[in-house]
């Protein structure tokens, strides 16, 4: 600060006044878009909420920023600066293989591995649900029905009995679906794995994360097929789900890592080669 600046202290300084206007009006957004896929009340809600905030932020920088007086601490309550010993630490230098800055995982499970461990999960959600379907329900065809009410309109809309019966178009949307999503989450497990703690990487793969997509589906399925939602058996759905990890998370694991090229410089991956020179006699 200048000499002539009229809010100049020497034992304190002027600071922007904290407030809760921009946290009031990015809530009032969220609402807004928010209740674009529930409830219309929800975004007039927002509405007034991001309103009120955007006033009151306004007030706060116009006509003029508000300011408040803060003090500096006493020098003798301040931080001591840390003493450092007089060590030198050696280096590597950017670019040599294994250089820890550039290594993000040095090895990854192979796509494949993911597609082969989706498709095996697949077989065994498929069982498990069928024999939900047959044990509790008395139909094989019910899940499989319930799944097609996903994308066949004429499913979601039709009765208990119906759904119960065998459907040619309902098995190959099911199918489809079925297949489609087990072979992304198969292919998210290659990602996701190496990123558990690995001594209990099969619980995290296996059950934790099962449960917790689990409890997204059933947080959102009414919006997606509200069919599906009012006829499924939560149990036996996050069964299946826990099996599908276990299978799939078992598959990946077993894999065998593929090396990265993180490591390598740009030429290297490149394939730039160059001449050597020749060696004096």
């Amino acid at each position: 600060m200048s000499q002539d600046d009229p809010h100049a202290h020497n034992d304190a300084v002027d600071l922007p006044t904290p407030t809760a206007w921009p946290i009031i009006t990015a809530f009032g957004l969220t609402l807004v878009f928010f209740g674009l896929v529930t409830n219309l009340f929800v975004s007039l809600i927002g509405s007034l909420c991001a309103l009120v905030g955007a006033i009151g932020w306004f007030t706060d920088v116009f006509p003029h920023p508000k300011h408040e007086t803060v003090p500096y601490v006493p020098v003798d309550e301040r931080v001591k600066e840390i003493c450092r010993e007089g060590r030198e630490v050696t280096h590597l230098n950017p670019g040599e293989e294994g250089h820890r800055e550039h290594v993000v995982f040095g090895a990854v499970h192979p796509y494949s591995a993911g597609v082969m461990g989706g498709l095996a999960g697949a077989v065994v959600m498929a069982i498990v649900a069928c024999a939900w379907g047959l044990l509790a329900q008395g139909s094989i065809w019910l899940p499989i029905n319930l799944l097609a009410a996903v994308g066949d309109p004429g499913l979601a809309n039709a009765s208990m009995e119906v759904m119960k019966q065998f459907s040619f178009v309902g098995l190959i949307v099911a199918v489809i679906v079925h297949l489609t999503t087990s072979v992304l989450v198969g292919l998210l497990y290659t990602v996701l794995l190496p990123m558990l703690p690995a001594k209990r990487e099969w619980i995290w793969g296996g059950i934790v994360t099962p449960i917790i997509w689990s409890a997204l589906i059933w947080s959102t399925i009414r919006f997606i097929s509200p069919t599906l939602a009012e006829h499924v058996n939560w149990m036996a759905f996050v069964a299946s789900q826990i099996v599908f990890g276990l299978v799939c998370g078992f598959i990946v694991y077993r894999s065998t890592n593929v090396a990265t090229q993180q490591t390598w410089s740009v030429s290297r991956r490149l394939g730039v080669e160059a001449q050597r020179p020749n060696k004096k006699s």
